[in-house]
């Protein structure tokens, strides 16, 4: 499996001390009039400075009160005390605990330990989950936001601490990001179940707000719209964040006069909910008009089993790429800040192959 990281895609951190309370390395740099990598290498007590040059760093720090991170110095250098938080969604959901064993497995081979914390998706507990792990002196954290905007994150980074998004990007803060390629695997699987012959094709998703769903919603109505389906947002359906209300959705979307034949769930807790309301609907009146073929975004455990279609993709390396690029940042946070796109696969096990009952038109 092969990964596109592109870069650089934003500028050298730029330093703002926190709210006035925490002098950053780039107001040192910028005191001292020398570059941001000068003043690392000086703080961080490396070789080969200038004398001069550093006597005139260490006095810029000085006169600011700059506290230096250790912790993430010791990231850097492999030091003894490691820790690194990392701010999830939801550990309920496989796909986090995913993510948060590839994070390990890489903090582990360097003798660093992992710190887990889940927001429920509460855009206010992870403002505070944020705000707590960098008292503990984390010395770097990864971030699955469920927030707009990202305050705290924002001076984090201006005062030094490695910062990486993953799976969704901050819009609002220049971090190292790793994300899922959510628009190509939508792409994928709209295409196919076009091709199998289905118009009707209805896309259930999580909250609107979420930059992942918004990435797979716009796929998939421009993939409907260039295949000349009239009408494209018609079977979309948001909202969705747990498999009760998914089930809902599915039932409510199967009973309409004109129901979609085919359906792409928008992650794995949502394909769940919908396998229940194809399970509930067997005997039902509705079953007369044919299966109902399912494509679902994320894999999970039994899925093979149940002989779903998915599309797929190493949610345990993107923790591992994540955890590397925060390795990369504290040991130079002067690099342009990376972006990381996974690729996704469909994994064809019959649901998203089934055809229309009946030739559908396009509407």
């Amino acid at each position: 499996m092969t990964y596109d990281t592109h870069g650089p895609a934003a500028s050298p951190l730029a330093g703002h001390s926190r709210g006035g309370r925490r002098p950053t390395l780039a107001a040192v740099a910028q005191r001292a009039g020398v570059s941001l990598k000068t003043a690392s290498r000086v703080l961080n007590q490396e070789p080969n400075v200038a004398t001069a040059t550093r006597e005139r760093v260490q006095a810029a720090a000085l006169a600011l009160g700059f506290r230096r991170n250790a912790v993430a110095a010791d990231l850097a250098r492999g030091g003894a005390s490691r820790l690194v938080g990392f701010v999830t969604g939801d550990l309920a959901n496989p796909f986090y605990s995913a993510l948060a064993s590839g994070i390990e497995r890489e903090l582990r081979g360097r003798g660093l330990q992992l710190i887990t914390a889940s927001t429920d998706e509460d855009p206010e507990r992870e403002r505070a989950l944020t705000e707590e792990l960098v008292e503990r002196r984390v010395g770097a954290l990864v971030v699955t936001s469920t927030a707009r905007e990202h305050p705290a994150l924002r001076d984090e980074l201006a005062g030094g601490l490695p910062v990486v998004l993953v799976d969704r990007p901050a819009l609002d803060v220049e971090a190292d990001t790793v994300v899922i390629d959510n628009r190509g695997g939508v792409r994928t699987a709209v295409s196919h179940l076009l091709a199998r012959g289905h118009r009707r094709i209805g896309l259930v998703g999580d909250e609107s707000r979420l930059w992942t769903f918004q990435e797979r919603k716009e796929a998939f109505v421009a993939t409907l719209a260039e295949a000349g389906i009239a009408d494209p947002g018609r079977y979309v359906r948001d909202g969705a964040h747990d498999a009760d209300r998914a089930r809902a959705f599915v039932t409510e979307l199967l009973s309409l006069d004109e129901p979609p034949t085919a359906l792409v769930t928008a992650n794995n807790k949502i394909t769940v909910g919908a396998l229940h309301a194809l399970r509930d609907r067997q005997g039902s009146a509705v079953a007369e008009r044919g299966q109902v073929a399912l494509i679902g975004f994320d894999d999970f455990e039994l899925a093979d089993l149940l002989g779903v279609t998915v599309i797929g993709y190493d949610a345990a390396e993107m923790g591992r790429q994540a955890a590397a690029l925060a390795m990369a940042r504290a040991a130079d946070p002067t690099r342009p800040a990376q972006l990381v796109v996974v690729p996704t696969l469909l994994v064809e096990r019959g649901s998203g192959e089934v055809r229309p009952a009946t030739s559908v038109p396009t509407r």
